[in-house]
């Protein structure tokens, strides 16, 4: 006896998506053929007229291709597209994903349970392949992950949470930490799943290259990780100067022995190998140069330049957006029941 194809999950996929010239991509394209099979596909598009159209006639057939609401302003493109996306969804469970992400099937399912849960989940995302620069990348991953959390270029929500919320701010940075403490502000749950391995594709190294000031930059949210970061390049320059290479020696590696615990914490050694947790000392010192070129920004530039704009805020604190929300939507409250809720919270 065989069994047909496996029934379509009642959840929706939203990928946001702006490009500034064409590209064949048919990895993308077999994956989204494949995705419409198994869920819901919404693809908000953000690119020039032209492309929009030779992207609809690609991918219209297999999923829904939309374009941007006119009413979103927001300067950080890709949440005008998440909004759009969950406005548009036709599930209550909605998966958010950037277009190197590849969920499996039996991802989709897992988290698709939990958000029967949960209000929001954050899952690990790891890079298959492996060039040089994913590994440097992943030795962050690891850090974060002994540290606490890794945010990564995907998340599920329920879409009926993010409405009442009234969707997110649109003009920072850290897009994804901004989207947790939104959920959270309006009395919803977040919570890791650090165990929920999601493939994601690494990029270019030259892209990689470009990313590195932006992305500590993003660190600006988070006080006690960055007034960490800002000490690092003077304690380092402070004790070579003083001849304290024993001293940088075992600090570095400590760090190596903290990111082979992220590495091997909820079964993260069966996706990330042991080379990367020998690059958490680079990738640390690299943190440690760019948090203070990112403050530059902050201080000479007013921000950080992005798509012909400056983005100030990497995001706002939690507070903040509860003192927002209750002002500007004071019913915008979670009453949900109090049921063990999967996963660990988001803080």
């Amino acid at each position: 006896m065989t069994g047909g194809p496996a029934p379509a999950l009642s959840l929706t996929y939203v990928l946001p998506i702006r490009r500034w010239q064409p590209a064949d991509d048919d990895e993308l394209d077999a994956y989204l053929c494949w995705l419409s099979k198994q869920v819901e596909v919404v693809v908000v598009d953000g690119s020039a007229p032209e492309l929009f159209s030779a992207h609809h006639r690609r991918w219209g057939a297999a999923v829904r291709h939309v374009p941007v609401d006119a009413d979103l302003t927001g300067r950080y493109g890709k949440v005008n597209g998440v909004i759009t996306g969950i406005r548009a969804a036709g599930h209550e469970r909605v998966v958010i994903a950037d277009d190197d992400v590849r969920w499996t099937r039996h991802d989709l399912e897992r988290v698709a349970c939990m958000l029967d849960l949960a209000d929001l989940v954050c899952p690990q995302n790891y890079f298959d392949p492996l060039p040089w620069h994913a590994r440097w990348d992943t030795a962050r991953t690891l850090v974060n992950r002994a540290a606490g959390i890794d945010y990564p270029g995907t998340l599920a929500l329920r879409r009926s949470m993010f409405l009442a919320a009234g969707g997110y701010d649109g003009d920072v940075l850290f897009e994804n930490l901004e989207l947790i403490r939104t959920i959270r502000a309006v009395g919803g749950r977040a919570v890791s799943a650090p165990d929920l391995h999601v493939r994601r594709l690494p990029s270019t190294a030259r892209h990689f290259w470009s990313q590195r000031v932006r992305q500590a930059y993003d660190d600006l949210a988070m006080p006690v990780r960055l007034a960490g970061e800002l000490a690092l390049l003077p304690v380092v320059i402070s004790e070579a100067a003083q001849g304290r290479a024993r001293n940088l020696a075992v600090g570095a590696t400590a760090v190596v022995a903290a990111a082979e615990v992220g590495r091997r914490r909820n079964g993260g050694a069966a996706v990330f190998p042991a080379s990367c947790s020998w690059l958490a000392p680079v990738w640390l010192l690299e943190r440690g140069l760019c948090i203070w070129a990112a403050l530059a920004l902050r201080v000479l530039r007013g921000g950080v330049p992005y798509a012909g704009t400056v983005l100030r805020t990497s995001a706002h604190r939690e507070r903040t957006l509860r003192r927002r929300l209750a002002n500007e939507q004071p019913s915008a409250v979670s009453r949900r029941g109090a049921a063990r809720r999967p996963g660990s919270a988001v803080g």
